[in-house]
C-alpha cells in the first residue's frame, strides 16, 4: 500500500477528486457533506491497473482546520497538490506550500483540478504553481489536468501517480514501529480501535506496544488489525492501517498520541532544533505550537541565534534528530516555519555563554544528527542509546576507524575522554598508597564516583587504559608489594618466629602486643608473607605444604590428635589448618574422626 495526502487551498476541489477517483466518500461528518466542506481528515482507496494499492488521506484545505490539515501530512510520504485551474493560486495554496516546505515533503504531484471551467487557463496556472513551489521540494514535480467532474485525465493522474510510487523508497518493515494516532473511537463488540499511517515497522496481532499520549506512556496489547476494512495479521509500512487495542479505553487516546515499540523510541520534552523554513528564531514568539506527525503540543521557543533554538514541549513526544517539526502562532491560523530535530537530550544552559556553545555545537551537526558528534560530547555512550536516537543502524555498531572513537563492551568512548579518565584514575591510587601504605587499593565503588563515570562498566576500560590492575575488586598498581611501614619489624620477628617452628602460631595478644592488628595481617598476606587461617591463626604460606610432608608420614587415615602431634601444635592450630587442607582437596575427610591423604 502507497499512502498519499491531498493538499491545497479550500474549494479547490481535492475531496471530489479523491472520490472519482476511489469511487469512496472521504467526507466522514454530516457537517462536512451538509456544508460541502472538509473540516476533519478524509480517508478512501483505490487499486491502481498496475497492482498498487493507494490510500488517500484528504485533508482540510480551509484555515480554521490548519491543525487538521497538518496531523494529515505529518505522516504522510506523498502528496497531491491541488490548485482549481479557474481560480488559481489562492491565500491557502501559500499556507499549504509552507506546510509542506516544513514538513520537507519532496514526493507528489501537482494537480490542476476543475479544468473544464477554464481550459485556457491550464497553462497559465501551470505556470505559476510552478513559480509559487520552486523553493519546495516539489519544484519538479508532475503536472496533471483533470476534471473530476467530467472524468477527463483522469486515467493521465492515475498513470503518473503510479510512476511516482515506481520510485519510491521501500521503509523497512524490521524497523521499530512508530504510529501517530489520527483517530480513536470503540467498536460495538470490539473495544477500542485506533487508526493512522504507518510509516516504519510491523505491526502484529499479540504485540505489546507503547502507547505514548498526553498522561505519559502506558502499555497496550494488538487485539486485531484491519485495513481498508480487511482483516490481517501483520502489517507493515507504508499503510493505513486500523488497531484494536485491548487495555485502554478510547477516551484515554488522542489525536497525536503514538502507538511505540516498546523500549525502541526516545522520549523528550525538551530537545534542539534548527530552522529549515520560515522566519528567523530570533523574529518568531516565545510561546508556539509544535506539529509533529500528527499531535499537536503547546510549546515555548528560547532562539539560539536565526536558525538554531531551544523547544520545550508541554509533553513528552516520541523524536529523534532528523525528524520535521510545523511551527505556528499558537492563537492566529498562520505558520511560522519548519524545524528539524537535532538533539532530544540537550545539555543544561546553566552557565554564562552556555547558549552561544550549545548554538556553535549545533551548527556543525548535519541535519540528522551525528553518533560521533553525540559520542564526543558527552564522553561516551552506550551503543544501544545511539541505536535509539537513529544515530546507528544497529546496537551492535562499530565507530569510524577516523573517528578517535573505542568501543568499550556496550559503549563507544571518546579516546581524550579515555586518557583523561585513565590519567584521574591513576593519580588517585598512587595516592591512596601513598596516604595508606596498607591499603589494598581504590575499591570499584570509589574508583566510579572518584571520575564520575556515566555506567561501572566503562571502568575495566579504564583501568586498562591506566596500566593498573584489579586485585579481590581492588585496584592497584601491578607488582606493587604492600610496604607495612611501622608495622615491618614486628612482621620480621613474627615470620622468624614461624620460620623456626611452623605450626607455633603466635596467640591473638602476642600480635596485638606487636602491633600487628587486622589492616596490618592482610596487607602482609596480600603480600604473600603470612597465611591467615579460621579462628585468626597465622602462618608462612608454606605451613600448608609443609604439614602435608609430616601427613605424608603418618598411617592412612589419620585422626586430628595424631595430625596435632605430628606437626608439634595445639588444636588452635590443627583443626583450621587440616580444614584449610581439606579446602584445597589436599586432604580428605572420611568421619567425624578421620581423614587421609586425598590421592
Amino acid at each position: 500500500m502507497y499512502v498519499v495526502a491531498t493538499s491545497g487551498h479550500v474549494d479547490h476541489g481535492k475531496s471530489t477528486l479523491v472520490r472519482a477517483l476511489t469511487g469512496m466518500e472521504p467526507d466522514r461528518w454530516a457537517e462536512e457533506k451538509r456544508r460541502g466542506l472538509t473540516i476533519d481528515l478524509g480517508f478512501a482507496w483505490v487499486d491502481l491497473a498496475s497492482g498498487k494499492n493507494v490510500a488517500f488521506v484528504d485533508v482540510p484545505g480551509h484555515e480554521r482546520f490548519l491543525g487538521n490539515m497538518l496531523a494529515g501530512l505529518g505522516p504522510a510520504p506523498v502528496v497531491c497538490f491541488v490548485v482549481a485551474a479557474d481560480e488559481g493560486w489562492q491565500a491557502q495554496s501559500s499556507d499549504h506550500r509552507d506546510a509542506l516546505a516544513a514538513l520537507g515533503i519532496e514526493r507528489g504531484l501537482i494537480v490542476l483540478t476543475k479544468t473544464d471551467r477554464a481550459p485556457e487557463r491550464v497553462e497559465a496556472v501551470t505556470e505559476q504553481v510552478r513559480g509559487e513551489l520552486a523553493g519546495t521540494g516539489l519544484r519538479d514535480a508532475p503536472v496533471v489536468a483533470v476534471s473530476a467532474q467530467n472524468g477527463t485525465g483522469l486515467g493521465e493522474f492515475r498513470s503518473a501517480l503510479d510512476s511516482l510510487l515506481d520510485g519510491l523508497p521501500l521503509p523497512d518493515p524490521a524497523d521499530r514501529l512508530r504510529l501517530w494516532v489520527d483517530r480513536a473511537f470503540s467498536v460495538s463488540g470490539a473495544g477500542t480501535v485506533v487508526t493512522g499511517t504507518l510509516t516504519s515497522g510491523t505491526v502484529r496481532v499479540g504485540d505489546r506496544l507503547m502507547l505514548l499520549g498526553q498522561g505519559g506512556g502506558r502499555s497496550v496489547t494488538v487485539r486485531s488489525l484491519q485495513s481498508h476494512n480487511s482483516s490481517v495479521e501483520s502489517i507493515g509500512p507504508t499503510n493505513r492501517v486500523a488497531i484494536n487495542l485491548r487495555g485502554i479505553s478510547a477516551e484515554d487516546i488522542h489525536r497525536g498520541d503514538a502507538l511505540l515499540t516498546s523500549n525502541a523510541w526516545p522520549t523528550t520534552d525538551e530537545l534542539d532544533v534548527r530552522r529549515m523554513s520560515g522566519i528567523s528564531f530570533e523574529d518568531a514568539p516565545a510561546e508556539i505550537m509544535v506539529h509533529a506527525g500528527s499531535s499537536s503540543v503547546p510549546a515555548r521557543l528560547r532562539p539560539f541565534d536565526d536558525d538554531h533554538a531551544r523547544v520545550q514541549l508541554s509533553r513528552e513526544l516520541a523524536l529523534i534528530p532528523g525528524d520535521r517539526l510545523v511551527m505556528r502562532y499558537p492563537e492566529a491560523r498562520v505558520l511560522l516555519g519548519g524545524a528539524r530535530v537535532l538533539d532530544v537530550d540537550p545539555a543544561g544552559l546553566t552557565r554564562r555563554g552556555d547558549s552561544a556553545r550549545q548554538a556553535a555545537w549545533l551548527a556543525g551537526l548535519p541535519d540528522t544528527g551525528d553518533a560521533v558528534a553525540e559520542t564526543k560530547r558527552r564522553g561516551a555512550v552506550r551503543v544501544a542509546r545511539l541505536h535509539q536516537l537513529g544515530l546507528v543502524a544497529t546496537d551492535t555498531a562499530e565507530p569510524p576507524a577516523d573517528a578517535n572513537i573505542l568501543r568499550a563492551g556496550h559503549w563507544w568512548i571518546h579516546r581524550p575522554v579515555l586518557i583523561s579518565w585513565a590519567g584521574q584514575l591513576r593519580t588517585a591510587v598512587e595516592r591512596l598508597h601513598e596516604r595508606d601504605p596498607l591499603s589494598p587499593g581504590l575499591t570499584r565503588g570509589a574508583a566510579i564516583g572518584e571520575l564520575s563515570l556515566p555506567g561501572p562498566e566503562l571502568l575495566s576500560a579504564v583501568i586498562k587504559q591506566a596500566q593498573l590492575e584489579e586485585r579481590d575488586g581492588s585496584i592497584t598498581v601491578p607488582g606493587r608489594a604492600a610496604g607495612l611501614g611501622a608495622a615491618e619489624k614486628s612482621l620480621t620477628t613474627v615470620e622468624a618466629q614461624l620460620t623456626k617452628n611452623p605450626f607455633a602460631a603466635p596467640e591473638a595478644y602476642e600480635l596485638d602486643d606487636l602491633g600487628l592488628g587486622p589492616r596490618e595481617l592482610a596487607a602482609a598476606e596480600r603480600a604473600g608473607r603470612l597465611l591467615r587461617l579460621e579462628g585468626g591463626v597465622v602462618v608462612l604460606p608454606n605451613a600448608p605444604a609443609l604439614a602435608m610432608r609430616e601427613l605424608a608420614r603418618l598411617e592412612q587415615p589419620f585422626t586430628t590428635s595424631q595430625a596435632r602431634q605430628a606437626w608439634g601444635t595445639t588444636r588452635r592450630v590443627a583443626i583450621p589448618l587440616l580444614e584449610h587442607l581439606d579446602a584445597r582437596g589436599w586432604t580428605r575427610r572420611l568421619d567425624g574422626s578421620k581423614r587421609e591423604i586425598a590421592r
